[in-house]
């Protein structure tokens, strides 16, 4: 029976490969799967917590060039990845989110495929800003579909109207790192058409779940389902297509891995990872026990606002939360560890340190240790 210590160090082997070239931006994300990036600068902190030394404007790079790709997608909130694996998002979310879109639209002679597809036309040519794609949506509705009755407005509307996993966004101003007002454009025209995947969703989740438990196993069904936002019975109709060895884990649930899976890892060390962490967050809230301690994870997620605190991971728990006070390019580093475990020395915050200061560019010039 795997335990919860097992599990954490089969992940870690995933999450912190060795080998991997550190300049590589898309390499590395390919292997360690998307990075969820509602806070902007998650992409940058999780991928050089990773691979300390990776630069600011080598992940910028890979942003401008499209071959890493942000988009609103799984469980309707934001993710990073590499372009090949953005249509697996897209059929996921388009699964995943469809209850959501036809409660919210309420229509009564259109489908969802022909509104998404009336959305993507508008965003072929020119970057959208959220609020022309709710204006498209209302007026598309109007002339399509004149008896529908949307059921949002106001911020919901701009949501819905990006929300379906056919676009890809940039910062229409500002850095890549920062929060500035996004852009929309259909992904297709950017990234290839991905007709056959959207009409074959069955192949589609398998690739997705099975990229998963690469990533980030060993996986339990309901691991895939949180993460995927598709329901426990599309999960389980992959897993029995997929055919994963699984073994019993310390919950009583089954653990799905792939067979080449890499030789379970102990980290040692600090590393200071970004809000939505996949250390947390790859995981169903039972299940992400492997990381972090029952008494640590309601100080971390603030489940009123839905907001996570940046975690700090030492050696392979999370045993605090950190941030970067201040506004301009010198920031002081203030970092808050929980009672119980191993208690980081100063000293060891150096290299995390130094890592946050390369991926976002800024200067930290002192830390502050609770």
């Amino acid at each position: 029976m795997l335990t919860w210590a097992d599990l954490a160090a089969g992940t870690l082997a995933r999450q912190f490969p060795a080998g991997t070239d550190a300049a590589d931006v898309p390499a590395l994300l390919q292997q360690v799967g998307p990075i969820q990036s509602q806070t902007a600068r998650s992409a940058f902190l999780g991928l050089a917590a990773r691979h300390p030394g990776l630069t600011h404007d080598a992940i910028t790079a890979a942003y401008e060039s499209f071959a890493i790709v942000r988009g609103s997608s799984l469980r309707g909130t934001v993710h990073t990845s590499v372009a090949e694996h953005h249509p697996l998002l897209e059929v996921a979310t388009r699964l995943g989110q469809r209850a959501l879109w036809a409660r919210s639209l309420r229509m009564d002679r259109t489908t969802l495929e022909q509104v998404w597809a009336g959305i993507e036309a508008y965003a072929a040519d020119e970057w959208r800003t959220p609020g022309e794609l709710a204006e498209h949506l209302l007026g598309w509705l109007a002339a399509n579909d004149p008896d529908a009755r949307p059921a949002f407005s106001g911020n919901q509307g701009r949501y819905v109207a990006f929300g379906h996993g056919g676009l890809i966004r940039r910062p229409l101003g500002g850095d890549w790192a920062g929060q500035g007002a996004p852009g929309y454009r259909t992904a297709a025209v950017l990234l290839g058409d991905r007709t056959a995947l959207l009409a074959d969703p069955d192949a589609a989740t398998d690739a997705l779940l099975r990229q998963h438990v690469a990533a980030h196993g060993p996986s339990s069904r309901h691991d895939l389902a949180w993460w995927s936002g598709i329901g426990l019975t599309r999960v389980d109709a992959s897993l029995a297509r997929l055919a994963l060895p699984s073994e019993p884990g310390p919950d009583g649930r089954s653990y799905h891995d792939v067979p080449d899976a890499p030789a379970p890892r102990e980290l040692t060390g600090v590393r200071l990872l970004p809000e939505f962490d996949a250390l947390f967050c790859a995981f169903e809230p039972a299940g992400r026990e492997r990381f972090v301690d029952a008494a640590h994870y309601a100080v971390l997620w603030k489940q009123a606002n839905g907001q996570l605190l940046a975690p700090v991971l030492v050696d392979h728990r999370l045993r605090g939360h950190w941030r970067l006070t201040g506004s301009a390019r010198r920031r002081r580093l203030e970092v808050s560890l929980y009672p119980g475990g191993r208690r980081a020395a100063r000293a060891e915050f150096d290299d995390a340190a130094s890592a946050v200061q390369l991926a976002l560019g800024v200067t930290i010039d002192g830390l502050d240790l609770a």
